[in-house]
């Protein structure tokens, strides 16, 4: 398993601009913790990291939408640091949809 945060800017100037932002962070809650408004830590193994960003990729506009993956260093997520009301979350255990 990698640790990943993943960030998404999708414009929503128009309908099917939001329409691809529901879709694409719908994506995203099924594969990981939202721990911002567009920002996802995700904990993955190399075939559900590929399936995620073929189905990312089938989603979003290339011209108009941004999509970005950090690969955090091993045990990453155990490195956080918060201020404000943002709290540590755990991401092995089991994700409930």
């Amino acid at each position: 398993m990698m640790d990943l945060l993943l960030t998404y800017d999708v414009d929503t100037t128009n309908p099917a601009g939001r329409r691809r932002l529901r879709r694409v962070a719908k994506l995203c809650e099924g594969h990981g913790l939202r721990v911002q408004k567009s920002v996802f830590e995700i904990a993955a193994d190399e075939k559900t990291l590929l399936k995620l960003f073929h189905e990312l990729n089938e989603i979003i506009d290339a011209d108009a939408d941004s999509i970005r993956l950090y690969r955090l260093p091993a045990n990453g997520f155990s490195n956080v640091q918060t201020l404000g009301i943002a709290q540590l979350q755990p991401h092995y255990q089991d994700l409930v949809l």
